[in-house]
């Protein structure tokens, strides 16, 4: 069975609940905070890798930065590009799967952001992702990974949830497994007289276990926020974002 993150049409349906004005608007400010953490000029080469529909990549390329935006889903590129298009921006978009994508020592800085990371069932795979992140990185190039850290998955927990976006309504039902290993979700989206469900299962990871990994990876320096402000990872973290560094 086809897993559901290389469903075309998991990502297309869901567009409108994962990318609602509100979030792609959010991106400038998210960029504000990565900037202010990094420290980096403009100028500067950036991999978004899992860009989705660009909201990053194209706030980057606005404050005139380099940017290279990678997705498996030829959808969210194509409306990517659509923007980039008419403003007039030079990004290049690149549809490829996280796995397989590495552009030995090209960039100064790495993304991977909204919990775009840890689907594949083999967690070696994971290791791969960030082998490829590391190897596309030059000396001295940093990583920001941002994604939804088990601590704080633990303290926000419910069961179950639903949503609405442009009429449709997307049902959630949520179980943790393996230990705190991994969240299996039964997504269903209703609407516009039709049904459609997923299973949709990836790996959680704490601050330690991610650091760990990244370390495998060869990283350095690992620093564990809990939100892309730079805030501490403690009981009050929003987010797990972990920034990291190829040594130089």
């Amino acid at each position: 069975m086809q897993p559901w993150h290389e469903d075309d049409s998991f990502w297309e349906l869901l567009a409108p609940h994962m990318f609602p004005p509100q979030r792609v608007a959010a991106a400038v400010g998210d960029v504000d905070s990565i900037l202010r953490l990094t420290g980096l000029a403009p100028g500067a080469a950036v991999l978004d890798l899992c860009c989705g529909p660009g909201r990053h990549a194209l706030e980057f390329a606005r404050r005139g930065f380099r940017v290279t935006g990678v997705d498996r889903t030829a959808a969210h590129l194509q409306r990517a590009r659509a923007a980039a298009s008419d403003e007039r921006l030079d990004i290049e978009f690149v549809l490829a799967d996280a796995r397989e994508f590495a552009r030995p020592a090209a960039f100064d800085l790495a993304l991977n952001l909204f919990t775009s990371f840890g689907y594949f069932a083999d967690p070696s795979d994971d290791l791969r992702v960030a082998r490829n992140l590391y190897d596309s990185l030059r000396p001295g190039g940093r990583l920001i990974m941002e994604l939804m850290g088990k601590e704080v998955l633990a303290r926000i927990f419910q069961p179950r949830g639903w949503e609405e976006a442009d009429s449709v309504i997307l049902l959630q039902e949520r179980a943790v497994c393996q230990d705190w290993g991994w969240i299996e979700n039964r997504w269903i989206l209703v609407g516009e007289g039709t049904t459609r469900e997923w299973s949709v299962g990836h790996r959680l990871y704490s601050a330690v276990e991610l650091k760990r990994l990244l370390q495998d990876a060869g990283f350095t320096a690992c620093a564990a926020f809990g939100a892309l402000s730079g805030a501490p990872y403690d009981h009050q973290a929003q987010r797990l974002v972990v920034l990291a560094t190829r040594p130089a």
